[in-house]
């Protein structure tokens, strides 16, 4: 069943993920939603339920956008990890 609020979309994007005491990395995003991102990474060392700090960009055509958010670690996969992002205004 699925639990998602917004609709995933195919992402072409590369997110810049960083958390405290480790330093930042790069990785591929696999498909994005308005509150939620999975990202390729290999063995990071992230926990479930870790915060960590995002930076994106979203080409929107003529303008890109680039998006800082803080996300928790949802769940983690041999293909990557899935991440929450916090709303805009600090909520879940």
């Amino acid at each position: 069943m699925e639990r998602r609020l917004h609709n995933r979309h195919k992402a072409r994007t590369i997110v810049f993920i960083s958390s405290p005491g480790r330093p930042g990395r790069l990785c591929r995003a696999r498909n994005l939603s308005a509150n939620g991102v999975f990202i390729e990474t290999s063995n990071m060392g992230l926990k479930k339920g870790s915060t960590v700090q995002l930076t994106f960009a979203i080409n929107l055509g003529v303008v890109t956008k680039i998006h800082r958010r803080t996300a928790i670690v949802a769940h983690i996969t041999r293909g990557g990890t899935g991440l929450m992002m916090e709303s805009l205004t600090g909520t879940r």
